[in-house]
């Protein structure tokens, strides 16, 4: 008796719809069919929703993928990526793929999505008029904006934002035309998009609404876009994102019965009962759906069909949206339309950007707006999918979950009073029972865990803050909270790099504003935070931003350093050490007419005057200064020192000039403003007596050239240098120097020195974007030379002549 063969299925589509319909069949009835499935993109399974924040440099390809090789191979899956289906032959039973391939099957699952809509108008099949669709799109749309301009972006819906958020990022001008009188105007309401419009011209986008496009200009290549009423823009790259229809014409020209979409049951059973149908391609009950929410509700409705359990099948969907654009807060979910037998709920703060609608027919909230703080839309949108009956909670619902009686004191009850089939993670599908379940069968403590396990979170993040109350309300006592980045303060839930890419991504400019832009729990800051902030301001607009004297320390804010009898210490800037007769006369003079008690040498190779009374600073300044003589910085997080040996010049070992050298650097990046204090040093041999390989930046001259250090910490800890590279000239050391010094202004937390930073982020980042990656490197050079230009002002010079005077003038006496 031979044994029976198992049914075979084939999968048309190797997108999000067809594996997640396989993912769900494999949790029921594994091993059951011999699987084979058929891409047309020569890619692996990834995450389609995730194309925008690959656009805007957030995620690579790799973020993304959801299925790899060894997934495939490990479930017996033969995957033919590449190779659409091109022929169907429902009598036998047979597949056949554009490379030849003759497939059979007993069960066939259609997941063929939906494609771009192309606007016919003049010049729509020229070159540089593209769709947002696909990784080739992104891919086109990267190297576009590395080589032109402008770009225009039809469409100002989801995906056309999105398009233009991330060309924005890349360095292109970017106008978006859209044909309606609002943005987005099929998930928000006028006002939800009046605000959006305005965030968005914020950072940039220009933003025509009622533009009807009449014609794309240009010869072969695209040159602009003209419009009905006769403006016209110019254009390098046109991206046309006016929507998608599904992909119907594989079932359609071989006679299954078709609409808008595949038309399916809610089995997901096409007209013929041996093919599926499932995702953007279909038409259930009349509606073709073009979210990802609904995908998750067919693939587990197809995978009861194919694995002959009983159940509901699909019962449509209500739909929620959520803007991928990184700092806009935006949330839209049901029907919001409203019309006749509906209430509007509307709560607008106009400081803070936050506007909420809520729209309620017969007691049931059936549809919900929110702008600036989404928090709530989970709670919402299971009302709306529930039927909720909100009568008991009209008066305050739009205040949020968080103002229900005892939700403020327990931070678990919000999750807590959530149904087991809420939606969590909407990127994948994963609701609170899928998630508990998890944790409680697998033993997960950690969000770490719980991401692998379930894939909540894993892709925009924005559910993370709930996954991990989830955790917390489900194991108690027993949840492991990762050791990730901590908050930046008492203040903010933000980690110092959210609020760093936070300030780039919503262009704020000033302290006040990021109190209020990222929802500050105190009305000021704080000691820890004000410092930090004011840095990551000054740090990111660079001439544009004003730095704030109140967020500064005192050292900082006065520019000396306080001892403890009261009295200042000051240390004038000495290029690498080197002094002459006039300026060492000048600080003997300052230091007799000011009765100044003790003269020493610092560790840095300058000369360090104790014992200064505040009121005497300014003059002993002007005095300084008269000779020539600049701020050592010796109080600031900034460039200290240049430490330098004699070299070449009188050195019988030396190999290189490190002292001209030393001072080249110096002169160079003295006056940068940067995380932490920062020390250099250049020795002239290996014997390295400057002692360049436990300093932030050290160079070691060798006969060949120059060994480039970084990440050295002569201080409690003392740590080594890490080689970074060798290279043959001074030019490419001082370029090398001051494009690890921006790296390091622009990646580390504030307060955290080079060593840490580098022990944290690893030294083979640091030598992938220097070394590796020449363009980096310039780039970063560049933007280093940029922020210079508004930072070599020496601040003694401006208080001697009255800056700020008030911080110098003694306490005045009562009496």
């Amino acid at each position: 008796m031979t044994k029976s063969k198992k049914p075979r299925l084939v999968i048309v589509g190797n997108g999000m719809a067809g594996i997640r319909t396989l993912e769900e069949l494999l949790k029921r009835a594994p091993d059951t069919y011999d699987v084979t499935v058929f891409g047309q993109e020569p890619r692996l399974n990834y995450n389609r929703i995730m194309l925008s924040p690959i656009l805007a440099g957030e995620k690579a390809y790799q973020d993304i993928i959801l299925n790899d090789w060894d997934w495939y191979e490990a479930n017996n899956i033969r995957l033919h990526a590449g190779d659409p289906v091109i022929g169907i032959d429902q009598k036998h039973g047979f597949v056949f793929s554009a490379a030849g391939r003759k497939v059979p099957y007993d069960k066939l699952l259609l997941a063929t999505g939906s494609e771009p809509i192309v606007i016919p108008v003049p010049g729509h099949k020229k070159e540089g008029v593209i769709t947002f669709r696909d990784m080739k799109d992104v891919e086109t749309m990267i190297d576009g904006a590395g080589r032109l301009q402008h770009a225009v972006v039809i469409g100002g819906g989801l995906l056309g934002l999105e398009a233009a958020y991330g060309l924005s990022t890349l360095g292109m001008k970017v106008t978006v035309l859209h044909l309606a009188p609002h943005l987005m105007e099929r998930q928000l309401d006028i006002a939800a998009g009046t605000l959006l419009k305005q965030e968005l011209e914020r950072r940039g986008l220009d933003i025509i609404l009622e533009a009807d496009t009449a014609e794309i200009t240009g010869g072969d290549h695209v040159e602009g876009v003209t419009l009905k009423d006769g403006r016209s823009f110019p254009a390098d790259l046109v991206v046309m994102a006016v929507g998608i229809r599904p992909n119907t014409w594989l079932a359609r020209s071989h006679g299954l019965a078709t609409g808008r979409g595949v038309q399916v049951d809610d089995h997901m059973i096409t007209s013929n009962p041996d093919i599926l149908a499932i995702g953007e391609c279909v038409e259930h009950r009349g509606l073709c759906y073009g979210l990802v929410a609904p995908i998750w509700d067919m693939a587990r409705a197809a995978a009861d069909t194919l694995a002959g359990s009983d159940g509901k099948g699909y019962q449509g969907s209500a739909i929620s949206t959520k803007l991928k654009v990184t700092g806009v807060d935006l949330f839209s979910g049901g029907d919001f339309s409203g019309g006749k037998g509906t209430e509007d709920i509307v709560f607008r703060d106009a400081a803070r950007g936050v506007y909420k609608r809520l729209v309620v027919k017969k007691d049931r909230l059936i549809g919900a707006v929110l702008y600036g703080d989404t928090g709530d839309g989970p709670w919402y949108f299971q009302m709306i999918k529930d039927g909720t009956d909100i009568s008991p909670l009209r008066g305050t619902m739009v205040f949020g979950q968080g103002f229900e009686e005892g939700a403020l004191s327990d931070p678990f009850k919000a999750v807590a009073d959530l149904p087991a089939d809420a939606e969590i993670c909407g990127c994948n599908g994963v609701c609170k029972g899928t998630i508990q379940t998890a944790i409680t069968e697998g033993g997960l403590t950690s969000l770490a865990e719980v991401r692998a396990q379930t894939k909540a979170s894993s892709s925009c993040g924005s559910c993370t803050g709930l996954v991990e109350k989830l955790i917390g309300f489900t194991l108690g006592d027993g949840y492991v909270a990762d050791s990730g980045p901590k908050p930046l303060c008492g203040c903010t839930a933000l980690d110092h790099g959210e609020v760093r890419r936070l300030i780039v991504a919503k262009g704020i400019k000033d302290i006040p504003s990021v109190f209020q832009a990222l929802e500050w729990r105190t009305p000021d800051g704080c000691h820890t935070c004000r410092p930090a902030v004011n840095y990551y301001l000054l740090c990111a607009w660079p001439g544009e931003y004003q730095d704030d004297a109140r967020a500064r320390f005192i050292n900082e804010r006065v520019h000396a350093n306080i001892q403890k009898d009261g009295t200042y210490s000051v240390v004038p800037r000495m290029w690498a050490g080197v002094t002459s007769a006039k300026e060492l006369r000048a600080i003997a003079d300052v230091v007799d007419k000011f009765n100044i008690p003790t003269v020493k040498v610092t560790g840095g190779q300058r000369i360090d005057l104790l014992g200064i009374k505040k009121d005497d600073l300014t003059a002993v300044w002007a005095d300084l200064g008269a000779a020539g003589m600049v701020s050592g910085h010796a109080y600031g997080k900034s460039l200290r020192t240049v430490k330098t040996c004699v070299g070449t010049d009188w050195c019988r070992f030396g190999t290189q000039d490190s002292t001209g050298l030393g001072v080249k650097l110096e002169h160079a990046t003295w006056g940068s403003w940067m995380p932490h204090k920062f020390k250099m040093a250049v020795s002239g041999c290996p014997r390295n007596c400057a002692e360049a390989t436990i300093k932030d930046f050290g160079i070691v001259c060798v006969d060949s050239g120059y060994e480039l250090h970084v990440g050295g910490n002569g201080g409690i800890h003392v740590r080594a240098t890490d080689l970074l590279c060798k290279v043959t000239t001074e030019e490419e050391a001082i370029e090398y120097c001051m494009a690890f010094i921006q790296m390091y202004r622009e990646e580390a937390w504030y307060l955290e020195r080079t060593a840490p930073w580098i022990e944290r982020v690893g030294i083979d980042h640091i030598r992938d974007r220097l070394t590796s990656d020449s363009e980096a490197r310039i780039k970063l050079r560049d933007r280093f030379l940029l922020s210079q230009k508004d930072a070599q002002d020496d601040p003694w010079a401006a208080r001697a002549n009255g800056m700020d005077a008030h911080e110098y003038q003694p306490l005045v006496t009562i009496g």
